[in-house]
């Protein structure tokens, strides 16, 4: 693992540990040759996947893009961090699991929404302002009253 500081290839495990879901290693690492300490995780990555984009490009996944997604959602938001960590290790099963190594970024979005909904009601409705391009302030008030039950019933807002 090359050195963050000094681009050093030659770094030292010093310890070892499994996250507390247990889903990838924790590691410290040192590098000798500049004495400085960091942490690197190790993850099961069981296929490499690519995001299909509404425009047709193709890009690598970045489980990181997915964090910044929820940790924006999630701003200032009562919720452990454990709970959002969960929530993006499952989501990364399930992609991983689809069978196929190219994804629908509305596939992703679909399963993000679905969990931001059982995690923090907040957050969904913060993240679906984004995600279902909210324009005005009546597009909030549409899909309020649709998770309220006491929507008009109009789709795709």
């Amino acid at each position: 693992m090359r050195c963050p500081f000094c681009q050093n290839e030659d770094t030292q495990v010093k310890d070892s540990r499994p996250t507390d879901d247990k889903s990838a290693i924790r590691r410290r690492r040192y590098c000798p040759a500049c004495g400085a300490r960091f942490t690197t995780f190790e993850r099961v990555q069981l296929r490499e996947l690519t995001v299909l984009k509404k425009t047709g490009r193709r890009v690598p996944f970045e489980r990181e893009k997915l964090e910044r997604s929820l940790d924006i959602a999630l701003r200032k938001r009562p919720v452990e961090p454990e709970r959002v960590e969960r929530m993006v290790n499952g989501i990364v099963r399930q992609l991983e699991s689809m069978g196929e190594s190219d994804i629908d970024s509305e596939t992703i979005g679909k399963l993000l929404m679905e969990g931001l909904e059982s995690l923090d009601q907040v957050a969904y409705v913060r993240y679906a302002s984004v995600y279902r391009n909210f324009r005005e302030a009546s597009d909030f008030g549409k899909f309020l009253g649709k998770m309220s039950g006491t929507g008009d019933g109009e789709e795709g807002v």
